[in-house]
């Protein structure tokens, strides 16, 4: 039904990485992408935990982060929160970074990351759950 592949792979391996002959440079594998795609959500979930002053989860976050890169993150000081507004928007911003986290770390079958995240979508959850109540009255 298909015709074998006739021709030499364009894919050649240089130090131990996979490398575009035409760029030039390696490419990484699909495990690597997933682990930089984690790492950059989870960076962006710590940023955004730090902005709210939740610490010990900031601390969590933080852990992984540096297992997935091999090091720390940097890290800014929290910002005091003025509003309700702007503390819901920022919850709401922490939940859908969590669950981007989430949907990764179950593709790459992390499952502590997994656990993680799924923690943090629930506490963000939580936190707006009194505004959509109050809102819907």
């Amino acid at each position: 039904m298909y015709e074998p592949i006739r021709t030499k792979s364009v894919v050649h391996r240089v130090g131990g990485h996979h490398c575009d002959p035409q760029a030039g440079y390696p490419r990484s594998s699909r495990a690597e992408a997933l682990d930089n795609q984690l790492a950059g959500h989870l960076a962006a979930l710590l940023t955004v935990t730090d902005e709210l002053g939740l610490d010990g989860a900031a601390a969590r976050i933080a852990a992984q982060v540096t297992r997935l890169r091999g090091s720390e993150p940097a890290r800014a000081p929290h910002a005091e929160v003025t509003g309700a507004a702007e503390l819901a928007a920022l919850h709401q911003r922490a939940h859908d970074l969590a669950g981007r986290a989430l949907v990764v770390a179950a593709s790459r079958a992390d499952t502590t990351v997994a656990i993680l995240a799924a923690e943090r979508m629930d506490a963000h959850a939580a936190a707006l759950a009194p505004q959509h109540l109050a809102g819907s009255l």
